[in-house]
């Protein structure tokens, strides 16, 4: 049975973007064309693919084995013809990138700053998202998360800081009324402004001096969700409503205006910095690849402190 590659495509557009609208938006084509090709795939195979009502499209039983299929499938042909990338002077194509909050900002920003100056003929697409995901079932060619979250079958790059720290921080004024807590216990009688991740986790605050650990949920009379409305917290530590835990990256410039001061500094705990994680597969797309050569060869900065 013969079947237009460019209406399996869009059928994978639609399927992901879960509407015909968003989907069009992404691969710049019109929606009325998308419908038109799912519709003939549909026709040609004999089986609805996509539930469709007035407010949202989602794949049938039969579309989302379709679709779990046809992502790697279809990864593979562009990889495939991304080969001709390699006789072009520079490479070119769609880098999707999977990132989680705490690293598109701010840590890729400069990355990708340099990377889009020396390969101006790549366009980079970001998904910011804190859950882990297969990169390929979500339509990305890479994703960054840190090294508790990677699976085996993955490559890892260190991109970015090798070492990093969570800073606690509260304004001035706050600490003037309050008091500065002396050992992270003393957090529990603090006002502690909290961050949800989109799972619907609320992490805990550790702490570590000399061989000591302390995790803690302290209490606070906000909590913000998603991760990526952090700067809502922080806006609001600013103004003294209470004491704030992220990352040292966040909060470094408004230590450095004198807006927040550093809190329980001495046990600050320190991890390691995030990787590029992507599947393993021979033919790997031209803008991956020089992101990876890219990665490789720039500076390690081993600290964000």
């Amino acid at each position: 049975m013969a079947t237009d590659l460019s209406e399996l495509s869009a059928f994978v557009a639609v399927a992901q973007a879960r509407g015909f609208r968003d989907a069009a938006r992404v691969a710049g084509v019109s929606a009325s064309s998308l419908s038109e090709a799912v519709r003939r795939l549909e026709a040609r195979l004999g089986v609805r693919l996509l539930n469709r009502t007035t407010r949202s499209v989602a794949p049938t039983e039969a579309g989302a084995r379709m679709l779990e299929r046809l992502m790697p499938a279809l990864a593979e042909v562009e990889a495939a013809l991304d080969v001709v990338n390699a006789f072009r002077d520079r490479p070119a194509g769609t880098l999707r990138l999977n990132v989680p909050t705490g690293v598109a900002m701010p840590i890729l920003p400069p990355i990708l700053a340099a990377f889009l100056q020396a390969y101006p003929d790549i366009r980079v697409e970001l998904v910011v998202e804190d859950s882990f995901v297969d990169v390929l079932a979500a339509g990305c060619d890479a994703g960054i998360r840190y090294d508790e979250r990677l699976e085996q079958d993955m490559i890892a790059v260190p991109i970015g800081p090798r070492v990093q720290r969570f800073a606690t921080a509260a304004a001035p004024a706050y600490l003037a009324a309050r008091g500065a807590p002396e050992h992270p216990r003393d957090l529990l009688a603090h006002r502690c402004l909290r961050i949800r991740f989109s799972g619907g986790a609320t992490p805990a605050w550790e702490f570590e001096r000399d061989g000591e650990r302390v995790k803690l949920d302290p209490p606070g009379p906000l909590v913000v969700q998603p991760a990526g409305a952090a700067e809502v917290a922080v806006t609001l530590a600013i103004q003294g409503l209470g004491i704030v835990s992220l990352f040292e990256d966040w909060l470094r410039p408004h230590f450095a205006s004198g807006a927040l001061t550093p809190v329980l500094q001495d046990w600050w705990e320190s991890f390691s910095g995030p990787f590029l994680y992507f599947p393993s597969r021979r033919l790997m797309p031209a803008p991956l690849r020089a992101f990876v050569d890219f990665i490789r060869d720039s500076p390690v900065d081993r600290t964000s402190g």
